[in-house]
């Protein structure tokens, strides 16, 4: 007699509700809602989990984000110059700054990572995250056309570039602290590492700010030693505003009417 055949267990994995959550509001960020899911799935895969990776999604997202920032730039500021212009957008379309978008959106929640990543913190290393906003990007012109991923842009940095303080025409923070120092009369900071654990993406740098006459350091940590020195100036910065403001400039004295 013929036994009756088990049923199959179904082997697919069961759907993670924390990533199914924060899939749904990186959509709702995005403001594009996929039509081929499998698009944004790869757009949030690393190489480390897949073949079938973001890599070149990457390609195209940065070429997508370079021309859109560009172009609110140009609608923002009429009169500014070319190298006006590339200093503003250099400071807006770098991985620090998509880093802090990515985070804001929960990016990290949704990547699809290796082990080895999972267990050294990628979901919340900076180069990843950038890499991935870029990837989506591009996955939302796959999905629709390139209008769609322009929007998303303008959704992403509409703020920032509102926001922009034009004193300092998007100059960085270690230039703001150059010239906030030589405009007091002081030496410029020196800067060290104090410590670095792990090589190559695994790095953390730990850098000290030393305004040196102020005796005054400012500490900070990041995955490179370039936005941790930024960081350790952006400190500094505030700092130095607070306890050594400059004087006020004297107005000038009205010319009596005729």
């Amino acid at each position: 007699m013929t036994k009756p055949a088990r049923p199959r267990k179904n082997s697919s994995p069961k759907p993670d509700p924390r990533r199914q959550q924060a899939l749904a509001a990186l959509q709702q960020q995005l403001g594009h809602l996929f039509g081929n899911p499998r698009l944004l799935e790869q757009a949030l895969t690393h190489r480390s989990h897949s073949a079938r990776n973001n890599e070149r999604f990457e390609f195209v997202g940065d070429a997508i984000l370079d021309y859109s920032v560009a172009k609110m730039l140009f609608d923002a500021f009429p009169d500014y110059s070319e190298g006006e212009l590339s200093r503003l957008r250099a400071n807006l379309v770098n991985q620090d700054v998509l880093a802090e978008i990515a985070r804001g959106m929960g990016v990290g929640d949704a990547l699809y990572l290796g082990i080895g990543e999972l267990k050294s913190g990628g979901f919340d290393r900076p180069s990843i995250l950038a890499d991935a906003v870029e990837a989506l990007l591009a996955a939302i012109s796959f999905d629709a056309d390139f209008a769609a991923a322009e929007a998303a842009v303008r959704r992403l940095f509409a703020r920032r570039i509102a926001t922009i303080d034009l004193s300092n025409q998007g100059k960085d923070p270690k230039t703001l602290l150059q010239e906030a120092l030589q405009a007091r009369h002081l030496p410029l900071p020196k800067y060290r590492i104090e410590h670095q654990e792990g090589e190559g993406s695994d790095a953390r740098f730990y850098i000290a700010c030393d305004l040196g006459e102020l005796a005054h350091i400012t500490y900070a940590r990041a995955p490179s030693r370039r936005a941790a020195e930024q960081a350790a100036a952006k400190e500094a910065l505030n700092w130095l505003q607070q306890q050594h403001p400059l004087p006020a400039k004297p107005k000038k004295p009205r010319k009596p009417q005729a």
